[in-house]
């Protein structure tokens, strides 16, 4: 056997072991984080979910195998580094498990009352708009809280799974091809809470000058901490409706897990001014919930969402598809892909 032969033999094997162990975890994962979930509902919010019927569950389980192949073939095609693939943080966690489940009641007794306002004393509430001033998910003090951007990421990976970093990096790819060839390439992600597809795009894009932007300053505490080694980093607690920074001021925007959680008109401003801050020929990615325009089949598990979480706006927005909206704002969408429960919409700027 020749050296290259050899060589190649080589690693295909490892290709093959890193596919199964990455496959195997998640997988496991999946199946852990599932039952745990069903255990909650059952205990605390008896009733409250209506299980998928055979077609939205096959589908969940086709969609999840899925994302993992994208996943894996987005490595594989350069887009983002290996290491991605197992920085799921157990440890970090596991520490902050029994912190979060000792909160599930008040969330449940939150539920049953319909306090969507009980939020921490002394929040100022002239600096927010009126639809961020509630504890969205019923989560505990709402945006407003470090106690809350700690427990955040945890939550989410709870609630899809273990896939919430997965579903977050599909739109690394569209930015990657999109500033080919850009040395410094300027990025304002917008409601990048506490920063953790900022912290996957510049494992990937570690030249480019990095700009956060959320309205909640406990969770940029968070992700200041999370991304204390990206080098080139600003990060900016101000509105999206009024974003404060000059017209062309950036090569990529990007959106994760936020437009669902603002009313229509909100939607709309915030992609004006997306539009505003980018250059001519830049690019908008948008990664949110699916949508009924692309997965009608998971009717069922998009409405539980809105059911049993407090988002006030969400069955608006499961019915406001976002490549149509985005073109009415100016954009020329490329294209609108689901993943999973999520989808990636990939816009441009007109030159």
């Amino acid at each position: 056997m020749t050296t290259e032969v050899r060589g190649a033999s080589l690693h295909r094997l490892r290709k093959a072991a890193v596919r199964a162990r990455y496959q195997a975890r998640h997988t496991s994962l999946a199946v852990g984080l599932g039952l745990t979930m069903r255990a909650i509902y059952r205990t605390l919010l008896p009733g409250a979910v209506a299980p998928p019927d055979t077609k939205a569950a096959r589908e969940l389980v086709r969609r999840f195998r899925e994302l993992l192949r994208q996943d894996l073939e987005n490595v594989e095609a350069g887009y983002y580094p290996e290491r991605l693939l197992f920085q799921f943080p157990y440890w970090q966690y596991l520490q902050r498990m029994p912190e979060d489940l000792a909160d599930l009641p008040k969330l449940a007794r939150r539920k049953r009352v319909n306090a969507y306002r009980d939020l921490p004393e002394g929040v100022d509430s002239d600096r927010y708009p009126r639809y961020y001033l509630r504890n969205f998910h019923w989560q505990t003090d709402g945006w407003l809280s470090r106690r809350s951007a700690r427990l955040y990421d945890l939550q989410v990976e709870m609630l899809f799974g273990g896939t919430a970093d997965i579903m977050r990096r599909m739109g690394i790819p569209a930015v990657i091809r999109h500033l080919q060839g850009v040395k410094a390439p300027r990025i304002l992600d917008v409601g990048c809470g506490t920063g953790r597809f900022l912290l996957q795009l510049a494992q990937a894009l570690p030249v480019a000058r990095f700009t956060g932007l959320d309205l909640s300053r406990p969770y940029l505490r968070e992700a200041a901490h999370v991304l204390e080694d990206v080098s080139d980093l600003s990060l900016v607690a101000d509105n999206a409706e009024a974003m404060p920074f000059r017209d062309r001021a950036f090569d990529v925007v990007t959106s994760v897990f936020m437009f669902h959680e603002l009313p229509r008109a909100v939607r709309r401003q915030v992609g004006r001014e997306a539009f505003r801050v980018l250059e001519p020929g830049g690019l908008f990615m948008v990664t949110d919930s699916a949508q009924l325009s692309d997965s009608p089949d998971l009717e069922v598990p998009l409405m539980n969402f809105a059911e049993v979480y407090h988002e006030p706006f969400y069955r608006e927005y499961v019915r406001d598809d976002l490549a149509t909206w985005l073109a009415e704002v100016g954009f020329e969408v490329q294209s609108s892909t689901p993943h999973s429960v999520s989808k990636v919409v990939v816009a441009r700027k007109p030159e």
